[in-house]
């Protein structure tokens, strides 16, 4: 098997930070060594088959992106990132790890969609891969299903508490899916927003000619993120399941996340580089020359982007310091503008939710170690180390340390990354980045030992990508 040598680096890992060289044997971190080392009793660099020069570079563990929809149906379409274009674009990116979405609508079979996905899948993925199941209209079968699920390598579902006739469950079909996870140990996800209100809040607007992308905002307020927050972790305190809210935008619903925790209880909460930049006066409601006021629509996804006067932004930031909200994901879902988003022309309420962000996500969150909001050791934490912990892949993934795969990041933070439709992989007519600039730039991208991108080529294939049959949560009390 080839053996290669990171020489030079500086290697971070959430639990700090030093120099040292990183040897991969195959697929697999054998040994982290002081620089130069030769207590293996010779030189690496003269014996090794690649050496990777990284000195004044940071050696991270590769990015696990835990929430992505690749190929998902929606509104009547599909994200329009393939496994293979979605997950090329993620090693770009710096991410050698995604958890997708397996989709089953009331009508559907759970384990024959789990099938259906691993289809979608196999080889056509870049990087490795697993999935989480999504639950909606709970039944005895849904139940039975996630027993069955989790010798698979799934043990994480998720549900909903909006899209009526689409996703949604009502409170005791969560509840006994929580019930079964508190036995069986699976992390319930939550999608916690009250659709009923929204429900009526989009109907009202639409009476009332409030058409534009803005208003996808302003019917989905702060308050019923909040209240179905609250409301799910009750369900939770009440049958003891550990509980993770997906997609976290608004401050009052992190402050409910964290009252859970204070007390004692397994919740858990992620957001989105999306939820940490971007705002509704700056975005949903942009207007350009080419779109008018569809503009907006290049960002409207769910939960929605928050008001930046109510300084939501700034609490995403600060509850990540805090451990309030434990990781980064990016619900990668993207449309096309043209013959998707505009789908929702004088209607918000028919604009395909969603973004795309799955290759921006390692520098956006780099830059925030830039700007003193977060440590150099959160940023792998938050991207990398938490999902794997909180996911069931810790200790194979998620670390630089002997016995790990080899799936490392070579980052040069005196590099800088200009996003752009121009430039980005993701198959998407539009960056909802468009212009940012970064301070960092991912190097060399190595998934399980192989090279799969390299100082601005790509060396890998859509068949390298693996299933991550996952165990049980490793980040519970």
């Amino acid at each position: 098997m080839a053996t290669t040598l990171i020489a030079g680096g500086t290697v971070v890992n959430a639990t700090g930070t030093g120099k040292a060289d990183v040897l991969i044997d195959g697929e697999t971190i054998v040994a982290v060594l002081a620089p130069g080392s030769t207590l293996l009793g010779h030189d690496l660099g003269a014996t090794v088959d690649t050496v990777i020069d990284a000195t004044g570079k940071y050696v991270i563990p590769g990015g696990i992106d835990a929430h992505t929809h690749m190929e998902m149906p929606f509104g009547g379409t599909f994200a329009s990132d393939t496994f293979e274009t979605g997950t090329r674009a993620a090693a770009w990116g710096g991410t050698t790890s995604i958890v997708d979405f397996v989709v089953q609508y009331p009508d559907q079979n759970i384990l024959e969609q789990y099938r259906a996905w691993h289809e979608k899948a196999a080889g056509n993925c870049a990087i490795d891969y697993g999935f989480h199941q999504i639950l909606s209209d709970v039944q005895d079968s849904s139940l039975t299903a996630m027993d069955e699920l989790i010798t698979e390598g799934v043990t994480s579902f998720k549900l909903f508490t909006a899209y009526k006739g689409v996703f949604l469950s009502d409170d005791g079909q969560i509840f006994r899916a929580f019930q079964r996870a508190a036995d069986n140990g699976a992390m319930m996800m939550m999608h916690a927003e009250n659709g009923s209100i929204i429900d009526v809040l989009q109907q009202q607007a639409i009476a009332a000619g409030r058409t534009s992308p803005v208003f996808h905002g302003t019917t989905r307020p702060w308050q019923t993120e909040e209240e179905a927050t609250h409301r799910v972790i009750m369900i939770a305190d009440m049958t003891k399941a550990p509980l993770y809210v997906v997609h976290v935008s608004a401050k009052q619903a992190v402050e409910q996340i964290a009252a859970a925790r204070d007390r004692g209880m397994n919740v858990f909460g992620e957001t989105c580089p999306q939820y940490l930049y971007l705002s509704l006066e700056e975005q949903l409601a942009a207007v350009s020359e080419q779109w008018g006021e569809l503009e907006g629509a290049k960002w409207v996804c769910s939960t929605p982007l928050r008001s930046r006067a109510e300084g939501h932004q700034n609490h995403m930031w600060q509850a990540l310091r805090t451990n309030d909200l434990q990781m980064v994901s990016t619900d990668h879902c993207p449309f096309c503008m043209k013959g998707q988003k505009e789908l929702g022309r004088g209607d918000f309420t028919k604009i395909p939710n969603g973004m795309g962000s799955v290759e921006n996500r390692m520098d956006l969150m780099y830059q925030g170690v830039v700007e003193g909001r977060i440590s150099l050791e959160r940023w792998v934490e938050v991207t990398s180390t938490t999902p794997a912990r909180m996911f069931g892949m810790y200790g194979k993934k998620g670390v630089i340390q002997p016995g790990a795969d080899g799936d490392v990041v070579v980052y040069d933070p005196n590099g800088t990354t200009t996003i752009s439709v121009d430039t980005h992989h993701m198959n998407i007519d539009y960056s909802a980045w468009e212009g940012w600039k970064v301070d960092g730039h991912v190097d060399t991208v190595i998934s399980r030992g192989r090279v799969i991108v390299d100082n601005g080529q790509y060396l890998g294939d859509k068949s390298h990508g693996r299933y991550i049959k996952r165990g049980l949560s490793q980040y519970l009390i």
